[in-house]
């Protein structure tokens, strides 16, 4: 399994696991290079190992990768790098419909049929390029954000197909065509088969064949008649149940020939639902008795069939007994009542008349038969006769060879395909053998030329990480220096990717800035986390070491630098509950400053009392070190606001003589706050004539904090005589 920030050629770098399945790991990656993200699909190990299904998976997945098409995934690139081997897929944000159908249970006809067209779609795609997909099943039909569906994993179901599977693997057994679960050749129409399981599933929200394990779902695959989907669903039209059954035939000549033809029909049922339009292949009466063949059929069916050479006939006169493999299927009791009488009327013949001309000719032919049987056993007893002398000359060599000593008694060593020993610097070689070479830590090239000078065949058996070893170059060898082995023999070799360790400590990190220091770290692919620590040696932002001393690509570590010596630290005071003013002098005397100062309205903490410090107390900070604080505003008064707009005319007051008469007016607010008359002035005392309008408009009267009501007053300032009331009703402002 890949970690994350893992870098696959230098450009793809693994974001995380999206998910895991029998045959691969699928990851979520971007490509550095295009500035997108992808999806990327690695083989598993138990996989990749295998040389076979690997050439054939890389095969196949580079024909799918020429496949373009709206409903297919679409596949960027095939990659071979090491043992690991994976494909560069198009990202997709969605769920498969594997989930989409337990989540929901059951699709709607018409969604269902929607889905299907848009998957049958892509399959057509890849139908036209012969590509076969042979594991079509939710699990590979991925729902988009947007409704958008695609097929996924063309390359890995047709190579999954060449190989013997595990049931954990390959997991789509109850999606597979009859002739794909018995083992037989599978084509589009094994596609159009998984099809019609897959619109079942969607429209009945459970699948047809059922088992304890993935063999009894096989055999019902194989003999039983899947059920109809309205027994589950009776919503389901007639069209649509055709269309299903049509293509879930046993038989492949039954089914849809194209998968184009049941897009035709998917379009018809949404257009037609309750038409029975679907042809299907005629039902079996399973229940039928058995027809009893006239002996006229009977031998129309028999006939070109040479009977004598199907019968023994036995000299005493007893039954005809059929030949082994013989492939006669009709009536039985007739024929041996026939026989019967045929045995009667030779053995009547045979005791008056003379032998029986067809026994005789029986009895010929059986003749022959013995020859042709005897000649048989001469040539397989002279065949063992040339096995024997073959063995003795086998053992006489062996014999003499260990009287001349070209054997060494004692334990040998062995692998699967080549025999070994020891050879002792005072024994010698025959003409078939020779002494095993080191090629340790040797490039594989050099290796090869090494062991070709040996009369001997480099195999690389797998790559695996070192620290020791280079890359490219030989971790181990099958067989020990001065091994014996025989001329011409495979080498199994483990080669040596070489090690992605970073070695940290070798950097030269100590005493270098911590900007400088991460940047180098993360150019070797690592991850960065900073602590800061007080060092009396250290200068103050420079590294004072790094842990661990080694990592690999996308690990963490962490980078100590230094806040510099503790003796030049001051620690914060405490300053809440304090006077501005003193809190001040104290951090004067600490040898630190004011800081940002804020205000805050508090309910408790009186005007000028700091209610809250930016630095905790007791906290070692750099000499001269600003600290901030907030301080009170005291408790927060609600302001209350009215309004007035009238005019008053003094004509009315003053008489006929207002026109000749002068008046000092003053406007007030008069309020009673606690039982109490509180009277504010409005406007200052104006001198008008008799006859003048005064103006009561003002807009924001700001009154007593809790007091909604009020009178604005209009007062003759010289003799205090009231002209006029205007009642006002004063709202909370927030």
């Amino acid at each position: 399994m890949l970690r994350t920030g893992v870098y696959l050629q230098g450009r793809y770098e693994i974001l995380g696991l999206i998910g895991s399945g029998g045959m691969s790991d699928v990851y979520r990656a971007k490509c550095h290079k295009l500035n997108r993200l992808v999806a990327i699909k690695v083989l598993k190990e138990e996989f990749s190992n295998e040389e076979g299904f690997v050439g054939k998976f890389q095969m196949e997945a580079q024909a799918a990768a020429r496949l373009s098409h709206p409903n297919i995934v679409n596949v960027y690139d095939v990659v071979d790098e090491g043992s690991i081997h994976y494909i560069v897929m198009e990202l997709i944000e969605g769920i498969t419909l594997k989930s989409y159908i337990g989540k929901k249970g059951f699709l709607d006809v018409k969604e269902a049929v929607g889905i299907a067209i848009q998957v049958a779609q892509g399959i057509g795609a890849a139908h036209d390029q012969n590509i076969v997909h042979r594991d079509i099943k939710p699990q590979n039909m991925l729902i988009s954000k947007d409704g958008k569906v695609k097929v996924a994993d063309f390359g890995i179901a047709r190579a999954a197909s060449t190989r013997t599977m595990t049931s954990e693997a390959m997991g789509s057994v109850h999606y597979m065509a009859p002739e794909q679960a018995r083992g037989g050749y599978s084509d589009k129409r094994s596609d159009i088969y998984s099809m019609g399981i897959t619109i079942f599933e969607m429209v009945t929200g459970r699948l047809p064949f059922e088992g304890e394990n993935t063999v009894a779902v096989a055999l019902a695959q194989l003999q039983e008649p899947i059920s109809r989907p309205t027994y589950f669903n009776p919503e389901i039209p007639v069209s649509l149940e055709g269309v299903i059954l049509k293509c879930t035939e046993k038989k492949p000549e039954y089914r849809y020939s194209q998968i184009s033809e049941l897009i035709a029909d998917l379009r018809r049922v949404l257009v037609y639902p309750d038409e029975d339009f679907v042809q299907l292949a005629p039902e079996v009466d399973m229940d039928a008795g058995t027809v009893i063949l006239r002996k006229e059929e009977l031998e129309e069916i028999k006939r070109g069939v040479d009977v004598s050479r199907e019968m023994e006939w036995d000299d005493s006169g007893e039954d005809p007994v059929p030949e082994r493999g013989s492939q006669r299927d009709w009536d039985w009791e007739e024929e041996e009542e026939e026989w019967e009488q045929e045995r009667r009327r030779n053995q009547g013949r045979g005791s008056s008349r003379g032998p029986n001309p067809n026994h005789s000719q029986n009895r010929g032919r059986r003749n022959e038969r013995e020859e042709e049987v005897g000649q048989g056993f001469e040539k397989i007893l002279a065949a063992l006769g040339v096995v024997a002398a073959v063995i003795i000359v086998i053992i006489l060599v062996v014999v003499f060879s260990r009287l001349g000593g070209l054997f060494k008694f004692g334990p040998r060593e062995t692998s699967s395909d080549i025999q070994t020993e020891t050879v002792a610097p005072t024994e010698s070689l025959n003409d078939m053998e020779v002494e095993m070479p080191d090629v340790l830590h040797l490039p594989v090239d050099m290796a090869e030329s090494k062991l070709k000078e040996s009369n001997l065949v480099l195999k690389v058996s797998g790559y695996e990480d070192s620290e020791t070893v280079d890359k490219g170059c030989v971790i181990s060898q099958q067989f020990p220096q001065g091994t014996v082995v025989q001329k011409y023999s495979s080498v199994s070799v483990v080669v040596s990717n070489g090690s992605d360790v970073v070695n940290v400590s070798e950097m030269s990190l100590d005493g270098m800035t911590g900007e400088a220091a991460r940047l180098l770290l993360e150019q070797n692919k690592l991850t960065v986390r900073e602590e800061t620590e007080y060092h009396d040696e250290v200068s103050e932002g420079a590294v004072i070491r790094v842990e661990p001393a080694k990592a690999k690509p996308g690990e963490t570590v962490t980078l100590y630098i230094s806040a510099g010596p503790v003796s030049a630290m001051r620690a914060v005071p405490k300053i809440v509950d304090m006077f501005e003013e003193d809190a001040v002098g104290l951090l004067a005397a600490s040898g630190l400053e004011p800081g940002d100062v804020t205000e805050e309205f508090h309910d408790t903490a009186e005007v000028g009392y700091i209610i809250r410090q930016g630095l905790e107390p007791e906290t070692l900070v750099k000499e001269g070190s600003a600290v901030p604080y907030t301080v009170s505003l005291g408790r927060e008064v609600k302001q209350y606001v009215a309004s007035v707009n009238e005019n008053y005319n003094l004509g009315g007051s003053v008489g006929p003589g207002a026109m000749a008469s002068d008046v000092n007016v003053m406007i007030r607010l008069k309020q009673v706050v606690n039982g109490e008359t509180v009277y504010k002035t409005l406007a200052e005392p104006v001198l008008y004539q008799g006859n003048q309008t005064v103006p009561v408009n003002f807009t924001s009267i700001e009154g007593e904090p809790g007091v909604e009501n009020g009178e604005v007053e209009v007062v003759n300032s010289d003799t205090g005589e009231l002209l006029a009331i205007y009642p006002v009703r004063f709202v909370e402002m927030q």
